[in-house]
């Protein structure tokens, strides 16, 4: 207990008593947390919104005509049961053409049309656009069904975009995050100097290097956790900013609220100032280490 005392005595003092130092890496720390979570979160968004268009993307079969209503209705098991098949909607003749009639501001032209030249259809949304192409083949297999609508080039693109996406935003991540500890080692290299010669001091009355390392291991641990604190907290009003802006101005974005993910993204940005605050620190001794 009064190790750990000491440990922590040390670090605080370390902190208080370098205090630019501190700063500017603390500084450091929070815009690297910053830029990390901001490419994030719009990796994050832009997965939401293709995700949104993905909910959008709809197949249309389209019953036999000579099938009764009641005989097209029995086939919605068959196709409720069939793999990637999320929702099944079932719409008449007589829905299709109020549905088709409601397209046009001016329809008089189509008001003798008979609701017969229509077909009952299923509007069936699926769990994984991906693999639309294999659900499709699947339904049209199905007794009953005439012809089947699937916007595959759109659901391909889609299913493209978001690979694309998600690999970039994976190695952007990972880079930023290295990069973020090698400025941060390079950081605290500097405010480790001035105090090369009380490790070499420390080093020859024999203290283990476990002992020395300790109070920078905490100090790093600490400044990294102020930083995530203070990174998140710029983070969540600049977040709440740019959604009341993109309400305001463009309407039919729909970005997640961070509400949703607070919790998350605290924890993340928490975890992170830590293993920076540590590796940053250990790195930063390591040269001096040896006397």
């Amino acid at each position: 207990m009064s190790r750990t005392a000491y440990f922590i005595k040390e670090a605080m003092a370390n902190i208080f008593g370098h205090g630019f130092m501190s700063l500017v890496t603390t500084i450091t720390i929070i815009f690297c947390l910053i830029i990390m979570g901001s490419s994030s979160l719009l990796a994050l968004n832009i997965q939401h919104i293709i995700q949104s268009l993905e909910d959008e993307n709809e197949m249309v079969a389209f019953v036999d005509e000579d099938l009764s209503e009641e005989d097209a209705r029995r086939i919605e098991s068959s196709i409720r049961a069939t793999a990637n098949v999320a929702e099944v909607q079932f719409m008449t003749r007589a829905e299709a053409m109020e549905s088709f009639l409601e397209k046009y501001d001016d329809n008089s032209l189509f008001r003798d049309v008979d609701e017969s030249v229509f077909r009952h259809r299923y509007i069936i949304s699926l769990n994984d656009i991906g693999a639309m192409e294999s659900t499709q083949r699947a339904i049209a297999r199905i007794p009953g069904i005439a012809k089947i609508n699937a916007h595959l080039e759109i659901s391909r693109g889609l299913v493209t975009l978001r690979n694309i996406i998600t690999v970039v935003s994976a190695a952007l991540i990972l880079i930023l995050f290295f990069v973020s500890i090698l400025i941060m080692n390079n950081t605290m290299k500097i405010a480790t100097f001035n105090r090369r010669t009380e490790i070499a001091i420390m080093k020859m009355v024999g203290a283990s290097n476990s002992f020395i390392r300790w109070p920078f291991m905490l100090e790093g641990m600490l400044m990294g956790l102020f930083a995530s604190l203070c990174a998140f907290l710029l983070l969540w009003g600049g977040y709440r900013l740019l959604n009341d802006l993109i309400t305001g101005t463009l309407s039919f974005i729909r970005i997640i609220p961070f509400d949703d993910i607070l919790l998350p993204v605290l924890g993340i940005f928490c975890a992170v100032g830590l293993v920076e605050g540590v590796f940053g620190s250990v790195g930063a001794i390591k040269s001096y280490l040896r006397v």
